[in-house]
């Protein structure tokens, strides 16, 4: 059995700056999927460092696109916690979690099945799942699923003086 996690913490994440009026949508990869989360549910991947939030948004390329880095309050009651990796305490399709997802669904349009782990989650009432970084094995990924959120949690983009863009005509 899966324990939930209560997590209260600072994340980060380096958004194309286009879409930085959503900060916390989740719509891009609801839009596209993610490792965690199949096409249609919102989720936002953030990092625990600002060095993972880079590494992420880098990934493999070697010139690093335009990018806002944006900090968030984050307070999660109901978090997986498997910065620890995979034991055989888990489910074994939880070894599937660094399946090569963009591959599998976007080259052989089959389902990955880290899909199937985003789905576990939710069916057991969790809102998201801390994870080891690939892009940066010593940092710390959170995906949240946005919907899944309710009132008690708490998920906000750090903007004291307002200078996230409101809306899209900030970049026309």
């Amino acid at each position: 059995m899966i324990e939930l996690l209560h997590f209260a913490s600072v994340a980060y994440r380096v958004h194309d700056p286009k879409w930085a009026f959503m900060p916390t949508s989740g719509t891009g990869a609801r839009e596209h999927g993610g490792r965690l989360n199949r096409v249609g549910l919102p989720a936002l991947y953030l990092a625990l460092d600002e060095a993972t939030a880079i590494a992420e948004y880098k990934q493999l390329t070697a010139l690093m696109p335009p990018g806002l880095i944006v900090s968030y309050e984050v307070e999660v009651f109901g978090l997986v916690d498997f910065r620890e990796g995979y034991s055989g305490d888990w489910d074994p399709l939880w070894q599937e979690l660094y399946c090569d997802w963009r591959r599998i669904w976007f080259n052989q349009r089959v389902e990955p099945p880290s899909w199937l782990i985003g789905d576990m989650v939710l069916e057991i009432g969790a809102k998201g799942i801390l994870f080891p970084s690939l892009a940066r094995p010593e940092g710390t990924n959170l995906v949240l699923f946005t919907e899944a959120l309710n009132d008690q949690d708490k998920l906000a983009a750090y903007d004291p003086h307002g200078q996230l863009p409101r809306d899209l005509s900030s970049w026309e």
